[in-house]
């Protein structure tokens, strides 16, 4: 890369970060392990979680949004958001985790099952199934005691979005949303594990617009499964879940700039 070109050499691109930042050489650092951010004074590390679910939080100058990687085993989604924030200001939450599930109480559960108390101890129930009820109690009690405390840290204060991005396999899509949501628009059937899912209907006014799938998911349906995305609507927060099949970087990239573009 020659000397002005790029997202370094001539200031922000897109509005983005600046040199001051992140590098890339910072951001896979992180990516491998972390390293190299303990002794950065510019970067003031920060992590936020909840039982074994610890976030790394990925802070640019005047942050614009609030993304989240939540399963650590989503690499796509984690390598497409590390990319994503050497050219657009916002605060990235990435789970440190490169496991699916996360230790809690000698057991696991799934990060995305952990913001309430049903939810979770159906997870728990699930995963555990040879814990006795202390064991139960013990963990679901922890959660309660330190849920606020993570859901402030995601949740902008301010009526900004949230973007989580998520990676699945043959056996979820948006067909699997359709049934519970109350608007869906699927302009592309061939590919459905390419899609938007949102909890606010202006965000959806403006996503059906894209070329891509999308479904609103306003109000709460059936029962409550613990997810950031149940919990975001049932407190009217802007939360924006964007799916693609793993290993599908171009389409994640591609779909999340144009939220990025087009969003308020």
């Amino acid at each position: 890369m020659t000397q002005g070109s790029g997202p370094w050499g001539q200031g922000p691109r897109n509005g983005g970060a600046s040199r001051d930042d992140f590098s890339r050489r910072e951001l896979l650092a992180f990516s491998l392990g972390g390293t190299l951010f303990g002794w950065m004074p510019w970067f003031r590390p920060k992590r936020v979680g909840l039982a074994g679910a610890q976030f790394q939080i990925l802070r640019t100058k005047h942050p614009r949004r609030h993304y989240l990687v939540i399963h650590g085993d989503e690499t796509t989604a984690r390598e497409v958001l590390l990319d994503h924030l050497e050219s657009h200001r916002g605060i990235g939450y990435v789970i440190e985790s490169r496991t699916r599930d996360v230790p809690i109480e000698n057991g696991k559960i799934d990060p995305n099952r952990m913001f309430s108390r049903p939810g979770a101890h159906a997870n728990l129930q699930q995963l555990n199934p040879k814990w006795t009820q202390e064991q139960m109690n013990d963990a679901l009690d922890l959660l309660d005691d330190g849920r606020e405390h993570l859901l402030r840290a995601l949740f902008p204060s301010d009526k900004r979005v949230l973007i989580a991005l998520h990676n699945n396999s043959e056996a979820y899509s948006v067909n699997n949303e359709l049934d519970s949501s109350e608007r869906g628009s699927v302009k592309q059937p061939d590919n459905p594990h390419a899609f938007f899912l949102c909890t606010d209907p202006n965000d959806y006014q403006i996503l059906a617009t894209s070329p891509y799938n999308v479904v609103l998911q306003q109000f709460v349906r059936g029962p409550d499964d613990g997810s950031l995305s149940r919990r975001a609507a049932a407190r009217y927060q802007r939360y924006v879940n964007l799916e693609v099949r793993m290993g599908d970087a171009a389409r994640q990239r591609e779909m999340l700039e144009w939220a990025e573009s087009n969003l308020p």
